[in-house]
C-alpha cells in the first residue's frame, strides 16, 4: 500500500474490503470511500462486470461465474438542492430593504437638494450607520475663496525628477512630551500645484541627546529658495544634517539653556550650522549639482525636556517667522524685530549652503498656555497681513488644548487670496497646570 491507498495492480485480497478498507484506523482521511473500491468494468453488451478486469474477461470467455450479481448502484454523491425554508428569514432581506430605501429617497427631477447639516459627535464616539463628520474645504478670508482648488493638483514626473515626484504634497506630524505638545504640517502651495512643481518646504520634529533631563526637542522648518532648481532636496537635507550636528553637541546646548548662557549657545549653534552648510554643499557635489541649487533657509527651536527649564533656544539662517500667541494676543516680531510685524520678505535673504552663519538667541521664559509658532514665510506673511487669518488661527490654537493632527493640518490651510506659496509650521503648546 502506498501513501494514497492500495495498488490497483496488486492481487485482489477478498478480505481487504471488509477489513482494512472499512477500518477507520487504516483509512487515509484524504481519500473518499468510492476511490478505494475496485474499478468497475462494463461489458460490450452493456452488462457490468465487477472486480478485477482480468476476472471479468475470464467470465466472458465462458467460465461460469457463480457470484450473485452486484445490484449496488454506483456511489455517486450529489448534493440535493433545497429551497430555503419559508419560515426562516432570508439573510439578504436587510440588504434588499436598504437598497430599496436608497431609490425611494432619491429626489424627484428638478428638485433642489439641501446639503446635510454638520454633524456633532462627542470625542471618541460614533453613531452606527449615521453620517460621518467631515471638515470639508478649508476656510478662507474674504467673500470668495482663491481661484485655485484647495487640493493636490498637478504632480511632478518621476522621469523628470524622482526626488520631486516622491515628495508628498502635504505632511503632518506631532508629538507629546510631558507638558509639551507639538503639531507640525507642511503643505504645497497653490502655485507649485498649478505648475506641477514639488513642495520646497520641509520640517523636522526630533529628539536630541541621551534619554533623561538633558534631552532636547528640536523643531525645525526649512524653505527651499524658489529660484534654486534642487531646493526641495536642499530643505530636506538641511533639516536632517542640522539635527545630526546639533545632536552631537546636545549636552552642551542643554547646559547653556539651563544656565541662560546666550553667548555660549550662539557659539555652539554657529559651529553646528557651519558644519551643516559644508555637508550640504558636499552632498550637492556628490550628485553632480551646483551647491547653489540646494539653497534653503533654516529655522529651529531647541526646547529642553526638563520641565524646570523654561528657556527656549532659537536659531535661523534666512527668512521665515516666529510668532507667540499668549492670552489671545499675537506677537509676530518675537525673533525678527526688523520686520516689525509687517510680514515683508527680504529677497536678499541668507541661505544655506553659502550662508554659514546663524542668528541665535534665547527666548525666555515660556509661560503655561503659551503657543509658539515656527513657520516659513508661506505662513508668516499672510499671518502678518490678514486679520482674518490671525483671528481664525488664534481661535483654533489659543484655547489651551492642541488640536488633533488632522484638525491642525486643516486649520493651517486657511486660505488668503494672493498668498500661494508653500506653507509650513511647527507649533509648540505649553500645557496649563
Amino acid at each position: 500500500m502506498n501513501a494514497t491507498g492500495p495498488s490497483r495492480t496488486s492481487p485482489r485480497n477478498p478480505d481487504m474490503r471488509n477489513s482494512d478498507m472499512r477500518n477507520p484506523d487504516m483509512r487515509n482521511p484524504d481519500m473518499c470511500e468510492h476511490d478505494m473500491r475496485e474499478p468497475e468494468v462494463w461489458e460490450p453488451d452493456g452488462s457490468q462486470a465487477h472486480g478485477n478486469p482480468a476476472h471479468g474477461s475470464q467470465a466472458h470467455a465462458g467460465q461460469a461465474d457463480v457470484r450473485q450479481p452486484d445490484v449496488r448502484q454506483p456511489d455517486v454523491r450529489q448534493t440535493e438542492f433545497r429551497w430555503p425554508d419559508a419560515q426562516q428569514p432570508d439573510p439578504l432581506d436587510a440588504t434588499w430593504q436598504s437598497v430599496d430605501q436608497v431609490f425611494k429617497d432619491q429626489p424627484e427631477p428638478d428638485t433642489a437638494v439641501t446639503a446635510p447639516a454638520p454633524v456633532s459627535v462627542s470625542e471618541g464616539s460614533a453613531t452606527r450607520g449615521g453620517p460621518v463628520p467631515t471638515l470639508g474645504a478649508p476656510f478662507h478670508s474674504g467673500p470668495k475663496p482663491p481661484l485655485y482648488a484647495p487640493e493636490p493638483r498637478e504632480l511632478p514626473s518621476v522621469r523628470q525628477d524622482p526626488t520631486a515626484a516622491l515628495t508628498p504634497d502635504m505632511v503632518v506630524d506631532g508629538a507629546g512630551y510631558g507638558a509639551l505638545t507639538v503639531r507640525a504640517a507642511s503643505v504645497r502651495g497653490d502655485s507649485h500645484r498649478y505648475q506641477g512643481e514639488p513642495r520646497q518646504d520641509s520640517l523636522a520634529v526630533v529628539r536630541l541627546g541621551a534619554p533623561g533631563a538633558d534631552g532636547l526637542l528640536m523643531l525645525a522648518v526649512a524653505d527651499g529658495v524658489g529660484s534654486a532648481a534642487r531646493s526641495h532636496v536642499g530643505s530636506q537635507e538641511a533639516c536632517r544634517l542640522a539635527a545630526m550636528e546639533l545632536d552631537s553637541v546636545s549636552a552642551d546646548l542643554s547646559e547653556t539653556l539651563r544656565a541662560g548662557d546666550e553667548t555660549g549657545f550662539a557659539v555652539l549653534v554657529d559651529i553646528a550650522v557651519g558644519r551643516t552648510a559644508t555637508l550640504l554643499a558636499h552632498r550637492a557635489r556628490e550628485h553632480g549639482d551646483d551647491p547653489a541649487a540646494y539653497a534653503t533657509t533654516l529655522r529651529a527651536l531647541l526646547v529642553p525636556l526638563d520641565p524646570r527649564v523654561r528657556t527656549r533656544g532659537f536659531l535661523a539662517v534666512g527668512d521665515g517667522g516666529t510668532a507667540l500667541l499668549r492670552a489671545g494676543e499675537w506677537n509676530l516680531s518675537l525673533t525678527d524685530p526688523e520686520h516689525d510685524g509687517d510680514g515683508m520678505i527680504d529677497t536678499r535673504t541668507a541661505a544655506l549652503p553659502h550662508g554659514h552663519r546663524a542668528r541665535a538667541l534665547l527666548l525666555a521664559p515660556a509661560l503655561p498656555g503659551d503657543v509658539l509658532v515656527l513657520c516659513t514665510d508661506g505662513l508668516s506673511t499672510p499671518l502678518a497681513g490678514d486679520a482674518g487669518m490671525r483671528d481664525f488661527l488664534g481661535s483654533g490654537w489659543g484655547k489651551g488644548a492642541a488640536p488633533a493632527p488632522a484638525d491642525f493640518l486643516w486649520q493651517l490651510q486657511y486660505r488668503v487670496k494672493s498668498y500661494d506659496d508653500d506653507r509650513t509650521a511647527v507649533v509648540l503648546w505649553e500645557a496649563v497646570p
